[in-house]
């Protein structure tokens, strides 16, 4: 049995033991590891600053450093988002619903965890404790495989919420992390179907659809945010350059900010030169369309578009921008272009918006607000394990209950069929 193996398999007989913890008890767990995660932060930023400075070394986007760099105050955001779990109502074992059938048995849905729940991602550490901590209070067994850019950080925030699981006598298999960082080790960590029941994947394009591709697990698409936000013709200007402004540059590294921005003809004359100058004090380039470059010629930092902008993530200071005729061509070019994560309509318009909300095909679809809310904390659910872009199973940020599953219990007194 390789190493790997033996990972997966301990966590695969640990989940019945997990599965059925008394809610007390988990929540006393969360707390504690909240706790502990604080009182270590030193050794967490000590781990963090070699992963730093071996990705400022192999010169990684600032995007990608932001969403790696750890500090005081995002490991209290950690802890607290553990905290914020540990409130929520635990979903395992919520009776669905029950009925009698004529022949008198009584079949019944209970909420149940899924199992052994495996979770690949990428450059951010903050990721750990999130997946940890829903994970855990769905009496789920988790597997995290991280990157090598975060390798060093990973490990240490591992050792101690484990030091805390072991304390309270909680099966080792509850929480495991898979330190080889080797593509041969990722492979072979997506076809252990016999163990794992669900494989979650965090990061971008890249890593997804190498899992989608590879896996044997069942997978749930999450991440990669092409996020769209139309203003309509009867759009308030000033509210939708702050909308703008915000769901780009709050920050720029999250897949729930703003990527493009699509502009009714009718108000592009005006509208479009406001909301570049508001775009540069944040330093953001603008890739138009051949009229909206017409109307910013004198401007260096808008450059003509080609076709691979309008469907790009750029995570950076960068955004599309597309002027169309009607509200119709508004949504098909988000339809074509978007990666059904998130995007905001801005508009006075009644009838526009519920048409919008209607056919735009995204998990998160607004009206008059940023996109910057998809987000399991902003939408009361806690830290979210991700933001499924996919819909079976889950939908959007991905709180408790889709991590959850159900299972038929059905009551006789000594039915048979005939």
């Amino acid at each position: 049995m390789t190493k790997l193996e033996e990972i997966c398999s301990v966590a695969h007989e640990s989940r019945i033991k997990v599965g059925t913890l008394d809610t007390d008890i988990k929540n006393a767990v969360l707390l504690q590891c909240a706790d502990s995660l604080e009182k270590h932060c030193d050794k967490v930023l000590k781990a963090n600053e070699l992963d730093i400075a071996n990705a400022k070394e192999k010169l990684m986007a600032p995007a990608m450093i932001d969403r790696l760099t750890l500090n005081k105050e995002r490991i209290e955001g950690m802890a607290d988002g553990l905290r914020q779990i540990a409130k929520l109502n635990d979903p395992i074992g919520e009776v669905m619903n029950m009925t009698r059938r004529p022949n008198g048995l009584i079949i019944g849905k209970k909420r149940v965890s899924i199992g052994v729940i495996g979770i690949i991602f990428e450059a951010r550490p903050n990721v750990t404790t999130d997946a940890f901590g829903l994970c855990f209070k769905t009496g789920n067994c988790v597997i995290l495989k991280g990157g090598s850019d975060a390798i060093n950080s990973n490990i240490a925030i591992v050792s101690i919420l484990k030091k805390i699981l072991k304390k309270n006598n909680i099966p080792d298999g509850a929480l495991s992390l898979i330190e080889s960082t080797d593509r041969e080790t990722t492979i072979e960590f997506m076809r252990m179907n016999r163990y794992v029941d669900l494989l979650i994947p965090r990061g971008g394009a890249g890593l997804i659809q190498n899992v989608v591709n590879n896996s044997t697990i069942p997978v749930i698409q999450t991440g990669t945010g092409n996020c769209h936000v139309y203003v309509d013709k009867d759009a308030d200007f000033d509210m939708a350059i702050d909308i703008i402004v915000n769901a780009k540059t709050q920050r720029i590294s999250v897949c729930n900010a703003c990527e493009s921005v699509v502009v009714h003809k009718d108000i592009a004359d005006k509208f479009i030169p406001k909301m570049y100058k508001a775009l540069r004090e944040h330093k953001v380039e603008v890739r138009c369309d051949e009229y909206s470059k017409a109307l910013l010629e004198t401007k260096k930092h808008a450059i003509l578009a080609d076709e691979e902008d309008w469907g790009t993530e750029y995570l950076d200071y960068i955004l599309s921008l597309k002027v169309v005729d009607s509200l119709d061509e508004a949504i098909e070019h988000i339809n074509r272009y978007n990666t059904s994560h998130s995007e905001t309509i801005i508009t006075n318009d009644y009838d526009s918006a519920q048409k919008f909300l209607d056919e735009v095909d995204s998990a998160c679809v607004y009206v008059n607000a940023s996109t910057r809310f998809s987000d399991g904390n902003e939408f009361g659910f806690g830290a979210e394990i991700g933001i499924s872009t996919q819909k079976l199973h889950a939908r959007g940020p991905m709180g408790l209950e889709a991590l959850t599953s159900y299972k038929y219990t059905i009551y006789g007194n000594g039915q048979i069929r005939k």
